[in-house]
């Protein structure tokens, strides 16, 4: 009885230290939140919020560019996505089912160049563009995000790829299912939970992307909202911190959609793939 009664309170012991630990991570979001419908311009130095209004959300999107910078992340994050896991769900179950020489090497070589800082190759790439007439816009940063990130989409995908039966392909073959179908109708819903959180985290890294969307992207119209939130406190509202803050909640709000929408395919995705006996 004695070890039961120590066992459970052992337990609540350990939640209430990890409830604690999630409290104090909310307190800068819940500080930021309050700031961003808070009157007071100086509530950083001062401590003083001033009223609640909603003031500062409607000068960020009447005022501001904000839509425009909305819908360029949108544009980029979107279009990088498709295009980078078109090209990895495709190769990485090439890499993971299909035997030729030099894979090995391939995936090496693909990690290598994973791990090359991107920063050293931003002259090069600037003057690629500006010969190619892809400066200032969509499609030059979508190749530059979606050649980076696929790198990543196949790493991720190919160890799934690898955790799938093969007997449910031969019997899938069997069946007459050609390639095509057997990647469509068996293979990606098998791998759906793996193939959606590759996807979204791609997307992500594009939304927060900000070096490269201030560098190519010439013009203020042109930004991305990562770009547009520096533009916001470098020029006339660099005092003006609820305003900034009201900005930044915005441009979460989207982010936490997405992966509250995705949180059940996180989960199933350490169970798919298996073999029901």
């Amino acid at each position: 009885m004695n070890q039961t009664i120590k066992k459970k309170l052992h337990l609540l012991l350990l939640n209430l230290f990890f409830s604690c630990i999630c409290l104090l991570s909310l307190v800068p979001i819940l500080y930021v939140l309050l700031l961003s419908i808070s009157s007071g311009g100086g509530a950083l130095l001062t401590g003083s919020f001033g009223s609640l209004t909603l003031e500062n959300y409607r000068k960020i999107i009447v005022e501001e560019p904000f839509l425009k910078w909305l819908l360029n992340s949108v544009i980029l994050s979107v279009g990088t996505m498709l295009l980078a896991m078109g090209t990895s769900v495709s190769a990485s179950y090439a890499f993971s089912r299909f035997h030729f020489r030099g894979k090995n090497k391939a995936m090496h070589l693909l990690l290598l160049l994973n791990a090359f800082p991107q920063i050293l190759s931003m002259f090069a790439i600037f003057r690629l563009f500006r010969l190619m007439n892809l400066l200032d816009s969509h499609m030059g940063l979508i190749f530059i995000y979606a050649g980076s990130m696929c790198i990543f989409g196949i790493w991720n995908l190919k160890g799934y790829f690898d955790s799938i039966p093969i007997e449910i392909e031969e019997a899938a073959k069997i069946d007459g299912s050609g390639n095509l179908q057997l990647i469509l109708k068996i293979i990606m819903p098998l791998a759906r939970p793996a193939i959606i959180v590759t996807g979204v985290m791609i997307l992500i890294f594009v939304w927060n992307e900000y070096l490269f969307a201030t560098t190519f992207m010439l013009r203020e119209e042109s930004y991305t909202l990562s770009g547009g939130l520096y533009q916001l406190q470098a020029n006339d509202y660099s005092r003006s911190w609820p305003l900034f803050s009201a900005a930044a909640i915005l441009v979460s709000v989207p982010i936490l959609i997405i992966f509250f929408c995705i949180q059940k395919h996180m989960v199933s995705g350490l169970t798919a793939g298996g073999v029901k006996g």
